[in-house]
């Protein structure tokens, strides 16, 4: 039986509360998911099987790996996931021995916030609630894009399902809600008092009413990427082309000089970013080529095979064709070290950090633009001055000191 998906559900609450009117309009379109959202949710299954055979369910070890093996059958599998939920298991246990007393875990646990979103609910990946705290943590297996716990919607809405199931057993004052994404080593929490949880959920109570109603003014922003209808949006699209008409006309005055200042290239950045105009294009493309690949006629464009790429049928075959020849084996087999994320997947994060952490060295990451709002610390150059910052001064000697006394004399 397919999962039951909440109209406005937690995940897409950065999507209804900035666009009211969105889940309405695409409830229409089935979500056609993608090999990343599956390769999610198997990863999300094995480590939900390793929490609750901990945490929750008394789980021998031959029914543990007959569950194990069966996720493992997945064509999406891969040793990664292993390693990755033992992380997270690690990160889960720390957090439950971090309380004073030894605290409830929830593992997979549906909440309901009802009271605040019309029909709203949704899962929660880990509860640990005691000693007056609810903690809230929310898994993220992929590793596109950086998610932050500080005011994120999501987890503030699990986190305000869980206190109304939790709250009449546990006293509880202040919440917490970290977001585990592991695989880009970002491990973020946001804490706050209940009474702030629960104002905030009570201040977006019109915007959900809303958004249930399918009402309201269409608003594109950086949301519509998660968005069902995003290609397919007029007002996005209107929005996109009046952006990209805009930067084509910057600058057609005659008076205007044949560059564009800082300031105008700041402006247009931030208009086309605003606008997601150019991940519209690329989208609408990728789109197009769907419908075309699907039968359907898109009037003057039509899907052609790319570049292709040469390989062998069989390279043992053409070893031996070689070998047979006369070339010898080192000039057809390179020997190469495993790089680093072989070698962590090879021994487990635990005992890799254990053997090798002390050989780790971080080269900065490339530079990339991204709007002043973005939480990251921005990027600073290092410079000449910087390198010689921390070297020692050399002191100066007694025939140094004498020569530049003697030369300030005779400059006065």
């Amino acid at each position: 039986m397919p999962e039951k998906h909440a109209l406005l559900g937690a995940s897409g609450a950065y999507i209804w509360l900035n666009c009211t009117p969105s889940p309405r309009a695409a409830e229409h379109v089935p979500d056609a998911g993608s090999e990343y959202a599956a390769e999610g949710t198997l990863a999300h299954a094995i480590g939900e099987l390793k929490l609750r055979k901990h945490f929750t369910e008394p789980m021998g070890e031959r029914t543990y790996k007959s569950h194990l093996n069966k996720l493992k059958k997945d064509p999406l599998f891969n040793k990664e996931m292993l390693n990755i939920t033992d992380g997270y298991l690690d990160f889960v246990k720390e957090l439950s021995y971090n309380f004073p007393e030894k605290p409830h875990v929830a593992v997979e646990q549906q909440v309901n916030f009802g009271d605040y979103v019309p029909e709203g609910f949704g899962t929660c990946d880990c509860i640990i609630v005691g000693s007056g705290v609810l903690h809230v943590v929310d898994l993220k297996y992929g590793k596109g894009v950086p998610v932050y716990a500080d005011h994120n919607p999501q987890i503030m809405l699990y986190a305000v399902g869980a206190f109304l199931r939790y709250s009449l057993i546990f006293p509880i004052q202040t919440v917490r809600m970290t977001i585990y994404q592991p695989r880009l080593e970002n491990v973020s929490t946001f804490e706050m008092p209940v009474s702030d949880l629960l104002a905030w959920a009570e201040s977006i109570k019109p915007t959900a009413q809303a958004a249930f109603m399918g009402i309201g003014e269409m608003k594109p922003g950086d949301w519509c990427r998660f968005c069902r209808i995003r290609e397919t949006c007029r007002v996005r699209a209107e929005k996109a082309m009046s952006a990209i008409r805009h930067a084509n006309t910057v600058g057609a005055n005659v008076a205007a000089p044949a560059e564009l200042s800082i300031d105008e290239v700041a402006a247009l950045l931030t208009e086309l970013n605003d606008t997601n105009a150019v991940k519209w294009a690329k989208q609408l493309e990728s789109y197009a080529l769907k419908k075309v690949l699907d039968g359907e006629n898109v009037p003057g464009w039509k899907a052609v095979e790319g570049r292709t790429s040469r390989s062998f049928k069989d390279f043992s075959v053409v070893a031996k064709k070689l070998l047979d020849n006369g070339y010898k084996r080192a000039m057809i087999y390179r020997q190469e070290p495993e790089t680093l994320t072989g070698i962590e997947r090879l021994l487990g994060k635990a005992k890799f950090n254990e053997l090798l952490a002390e050989d780790i060295t971080k080269a900065p990451g490339k530079p990339t633009l991204v709007p002043e709002s973005d939480p990251r610390e921005a990027f600073h150059r290092a410079t000449a001055a910087d390198d010689f910052k921390d070297a020692p001064v050399e002191p100066q000697t007694a025939e140094l000191k004498t020569e530049t006394a003697q030369s300030a004399e005779k400059g006065n």
